[in-house]
């Protein structure tokens, strides 16, 4: 019971990881100190689904699952089992990781584009100026 918890937690940690991965970077509006957490985080997701990489959390999933004698144990990686059956029923491709990998880099530089952007203007005086 205690080791089919554990990985389901770790289903759980992976998906709250994931979610920070991709919009993470809007904490940093409220927070500007997560930038040093979630650009790492989002390198670390975009390299896994560009190169290929399994995530350790699936291993250590899938550990936890064998200890508890479940026969739900799987190959390949977190987002191939979870994510990928929710947005592509049919399964995965390489080209959709790439894809995946490409839009957590593509969402991550939009946000602190805009992060920057508007951080510029409230710290520029003169964007206060009116020119009525």
């Amino acid at each position: 019971m205690l080791y089919q918890l554990a990985a389901d937690f770790i289903v759980l940690l992976h998906f709250v990881f994931i979610l920070f991965v991709l919009f993470g970077g809007f904490l940093v509006f409220r927070w500007p100190w997560m930038f040093w957490l979630q650009v790492p985080a989002a390198v670390w997701g975009a390299l896994i689904s560009l190169i290929g990489w399994t995530c350790p959390l699936t291993p250590m999933e899938n550990s936890f699952r064998q200890a508890a004698g479940s026969s739900e144990v799987y190959s390949g990686g977190f987002i191939d089992r979870y994510l990928v059956t929710l947005v592509y029923p049919d399964g995965a491709t390489r080209e959709m990781a790439v894809a995946m990998g490409i839009a957590v880099i593509a969402i991550n530089v939009a946000v602190y584009i805009w992060f920057g952007v508007r951080r510029k203007r409230q710290t520029n005086p003169l964007s206060k100026v009116r020119t009525d």
